[in-house]
């Protein structure tokens, strides 16, 4: 099947600007969304009170930042990176309440985006790698999230995810994760949310992004959460 282009998904994206901008619920098609919000956003703010200069790519409305902005006492700087306009705009609307420091937006992607080296205390990545296509792509993303990270810096990664083995993949992600789909609403949404993420998405296993992440040069990597198919981890520079 022919993959979504990235042209593709920001129109989606475009036209759904409040759906993604509900911190109560979070994305309802993933699992644990807003537990894994809360960790990661506490995490950060536990290593990182004074924080300067943080990095959302594909940030959506800003729900992460905005979470993150209201338990932090600093005022860091923000970069934001999106492929959507109208995302970036809420992102910005939502955030720049909460910090007295630069807020920067950046329109496209994160691969290519004109963003400085060895600058970013943190970077956050929810929901965003999925999109990544081949063994290259997951390379090139890795090695340019490291080389935008300080010494001491960390990436933060919260994502749908695959299963290795081919029978867990049908137990976990068809039959599992379909169930809590059709529970959701019913048979004919999760067909359609099947069908989406075949068209635009490329997950890999939690394993590979693991075993990449320490190839591309980060010293300590480790798992926050799964549930199913979505899993949070952390990789240190």
């Amino acid at each position: 099947m022919k993959k979504a282009t990235l042209q593709e998904i920001e129109a989606r994206f475009d036209k759904d600007v409040e759906r993604f901008s509900n911190l109560e619920t979070g994305q309802a098609t993933t699992l644990d969304a807003v537990w894994n919000m809360e960790l990661i956003t506490d995490a950060i703010v536990s290593l990182y009170p004074t924080i300067e200069n943080i990095l959302d790519i594909g940030c959506g409305a800003g729900n992460y930042d905005v979470k993150l902005l209201q338990k932090l006492h600093s005022n860091p700087n923000i970069s934001l990176v999106d492929l959507s306009q109208p995302m970036l705009n809420r992102a910005k609307q939502r955030v720049e309440t909460l910090t007295n420091g630069e807020i920067h937006l950046i329109k496209g992607d994160f691969r290519e985006a004109p963003l400085e080296n060895n600058k970013f205390d943190v970077i956050i990545a929810t929901s965003v790698l999925h999109h990544l296509r081949d063994d290259g792509d997951w390379e090139l993303a890795f090695k340019r999230l490291f080389n935008l990270l300080k010494i001491g810096g960390s990436l933060w990664i919260f994502d749908l995810i695959e299963q290795n083995n081919q029978h867990l993949q049908q137990l976990i992600y068809q039959e599992k994760y379909g169930e809590y789909l059709t529970q959701l609403k019913d048979e004919k949404y999760r067909d359609h949310v099947f069908d989406y993420i075949l068209h635009e998405d490329t997950p890999r296993s939690l394993m590979y992004q693991l075993n990449l992440l320490s190839y591309v040069g980060f010293k300590n990597v480790d798992i926050l959460h799964k549930n199913l198919c979505f899993a949070s981890y952390v990789a240190f520079k």
